[in-house]
């Protein structure tokens, strides 16, 4: 049987249960943002798809309101944003739930509809920011081969950068890391990675 068909049978499955499972927690999740500060509990923005096609990625908001224009405005913030694996340290535009949602992975819950929707898998690489891989593209032109690798598949909710530190993982690390998953895809690589995740959410390594 092909390998994309049993994989999205396998997404829509775990997505299913998930939301079965996980739904009154999400539930409350919304609820606590919403009390927190008044604001909207799910956040959403523009990533980069399979085949570069950009759609819009959910989140449980863990950022102040504006997060995005201070990030963009902050040429400090934004240079700490792009270094590394884009994570800044102890990021003053991030709220005390939010740190904790964050810790385990918890504000990921929403791409669970990414999932059904069919713009994400449950296992790929990371969703880009347009930004992100235009300065990258423009850095680093002779890596343009590990670039259209990732990119030929649907990111995911969890990958091979997520159980292996997250934010331990440097960017570069992390393009050509992605980029040989997306060259050796298999069932057998993708149910690694699934075993892996609880425990990577658990250890909450690299996580921020």
């Amino acid at each position: 049987m092909n390998y994309l068909y049993i994989k999205r049978l396998i997404d829509v499955a775990i997505t299913l249960a998930g939301l079965v499972v996980l739904f009154p927690l999400m539930v409350i999740i919304g609820l606590l943002i919403r009390i927190s500060d008044g604001g909207t509990a799910i956040y959403s923005q523009t990533r980069i798809g399979k085949n570069r096609r950009p759609f819009k990625i959910y989140k449980f908001r863990t950022m102040i309101e504006d997060a995005d224009e201070i990030l963009f405005r902050n040429k400090d913030l934004y240079d700490q944003a792009r270094s590394g694996a884009h994570k800044i340290e102890n990021d003053p535009r991030v709220t005390t739930l939010g740190r904790f949602l964050r810790k385990y992975s918890l504000d990921e819950l929403p791409q669970f509809f990414n999932v059904l929707t069919g713009e994400m898998s449950f296992v790929g690489p990371r969703a880009y920011r347009p930004d992100e891989l235009q300065r990258y593209e423009n850095e680093n032109p002779g890596d343009q081969t590990f670039l259209n690798a990732l990119l030929s598949v649907k990111p995911g909710i969890t990958g091979l950068w997520q159980v292996n530190g997250r934010s331990t993982v440097s960017f570069d690390e992390r393009v050509r890391m992605e980029a040989l998953y997306s060259q050796k895809i298999s069932l057998m690589v993708d149910l690694l990675i699934i075993l892996k995740t609880p425990l990577a959410v658990i250890k909450a390594k690299g996580a921020s």
